[in-house]
């Protein structure tokens, strides 16, 4: 059993498999069997915003069929092209800030096993490089249909939509408007809230 990130090759390649045996301190994140640690602890500002988008978004989803999931929450992501894939034959699992699932036989009790329809992440110092390439393409591959970028400096939300298996840029949402995701045109996010 891997207690420490010490005990670890950062040079080999891992699967899912591997990471379930892990009881790490640290939180990591597998990209392409890589190894990659998330930043440190969120800053309370991040996690007001995570707050303030995941008690929106609840009372949205509370009787509908998609959920709601907030980190940490594991989603192992692979090509869309192919079916659900065993533990071993993984090689991705992220931990995005917010997702929403309308698939629900896409979870069990591990997470998600595959693209989350939505997928939402709160930009911090930390991990905006990584955020702004790395799950860009990997959340376009799998095929999550739907991708935000919540930048909390400038208090703006980029909204990405999957459109012949690229992200388009659909709008940038700031203070004063209502942001609404293409797949549930009848939520309507106060951005004013959001960034309260």
């Amino acid at each position: 059993m891997v207690t420490q990130l010490s005990d670890l090759d950062l040079n080999k390649t891992y699967s899912y498999a591997d990471y379930l045996t892990w009881q790490l301190n640290e939180t990591v994140e597998l990209i392409k069997g890589k190894i990659m640690l998330m930043s440190p602890a969120p800053s309370v500002r991040h996690q007001d915003i995570s707050m303030n988008l995941s008690s929106q978004l609840y009372h949205h989803f509370k009787h509908k069929p998609c959920r709601v999931y907030t980190a940490p929450f594991d989603v192992r992501l692979y090509n869309r092209q192919r079916s659900l894939l065993a533990n071993e034959a993984i090689f991705t699992v992220v931990q995005p800030d917010l997702c929403v699932v309308c698939n629900l036989a896409l979870l069990d009790a591990q997470g998600c096993n595959g693209a989350p329809d939505w997928v939402i992440e709160i930009l911090s110092p930390g991990n905006s490089q990584r955020e702004l390439k790395i799950k860009y393409a990997l959340y376009q591959e799998s095929g999550v249909s739907e991708y935000w970028l919540v930048y909390p400096e400038q208090q703006t939300v980029h909204q990405f939509v999957l459109d012949e298996g690229a992200y388009r840029l659909q709008q940038m949402y700031t203070n004063d408007e209502q942001a609404s995701p293409q797949l549930f045109p009848e939520l309507a996010v106060d951005i004013n809230e959001l960034f309260r």
